[in-house]
Order: structure tokens, then sequence, then C-alpha cells
């Protein structure tokens, strides 16, 4: 088994991404999309995020994409422009192997190298016990629960916000 390779991701990537994503859209609560999107749509995300100056990495594991992350805007007023939401997706078989931790620390990274000051954890359905706990592992605390916010899979579930510093954080104010 070769190590693991975290890389910024490629339109290359995209259809594994596609199935990555779609597998957790069908059986998962993670997202609380209902509709798989298709290899176009992925795309157009993907360009968008990449046009916007956000990260969007890959981990690689013998050859095949194992999981990927990705920054995007918390919201699109000019005033959060310095605040992201993360998401951190791998395949189901990979899961609770560290591989995780790994894409969040390095978005972190990434993130606070491209100065922005403080990153969102949106996490769908409040029993997602690994999505919270690797989020605490990366120094997220939170900071609240949305309560029956989503109905997917003919059930009410819950969104958790988890907030992570990035940087200087608050302790400073941006000059750009």
């Amino acid at each position: 088994m070769s190590p693991l390779e975290i890389r910024p991701a490629s339109v290359a990537d995209l259809p594994s991404i596609t199935e990555i994503y779609a597998h957790e859209v069908r059986v998962g609560t993670a997202t609380f999309e209902l509709v798989p999107p298709d290899l176009a749509e992925m795309t157009r995300r993907f360009q968008a995020l990449k046009d916007g100056g956000f990260p969007y990495l890959v981990a690689e594991l013998d050859g095949d994409v194992a999981g990927y992350a990705y920054a995007s805007s918390y919201r699109p007023r000019p005033a959060y422009r310095f605040t992201v939401e993360n998401s951190v997706y791998l395949r189901p078989s990979l899961h609770r192997r560290g591989i995780g931790r790994q894409l969040l620390e390095r978005l972190i990274a990434e993130c606070e190298a491209r100065s922005f000051r403080q990153m969102i954890a949106v996490i769908g359905d409040s029993a997602n016990a690994g999505s919270v706990g690797l989020h605490a592992a990366c120094g997220f605390r939170m900071i609240g629960t949305h309560p029956s916010v989503g109905l997917k899979f003919g059930r009410w579930l819950d969104t958790v916000m988890m907030q992570r510093e990035l940087g200087a954080g608050e302790k400073t104010v941006p000059t750009a």
C-alpha cells in the first residue's frame, strides 16, 4: 500500500468525487441533498470554487481518490468574506482511518494561507458522531445545534454548528 497523498483536486478527479458524494446523498445524512448531482453539476461546482480562490483537495491512496475536502463561502454578503465553510467526504470503506483528519488539517492550513479567519462546520445530523469528533479533534468548538431543520429519509434531522479560528482569527483585522 502506498502512502496517502493529499493534493489539489483536478478535473480528472471529478468522476471519483461525484461517486463518493452520490453515495452520501443516497444513503447518508451528512448532506441534505436528496438527488445526487451528476458529473456536469459537480464540475460546475468545482470550477466555481476554484474560480473563487477556495482550496479543493483530494486524498489519494493507491492511485484512487479516497476522499476530498473543500472550503466554500460561508455566506454571500461581503462582511463574511474572511469566513469559510468546510466539507469533507470519504469513501465509506475508508472511514475511521485518519484520512478525514489529514484532509481537514491540510484544508485548514490552505485556508490560513489564503488569509481566511474563521471556519464553520455545518454538520448534517446531530447523530453524526464521526464528523463531530473529527472537527473537535481539529480544534473546532461547538457553537450550536439547529434542531429538525432538514427532512430526509422520512425523518427530521438537526444540523450541528462548529467553528474554528484560522490564523490570527479575530485578534486583528485583515488589511485586504
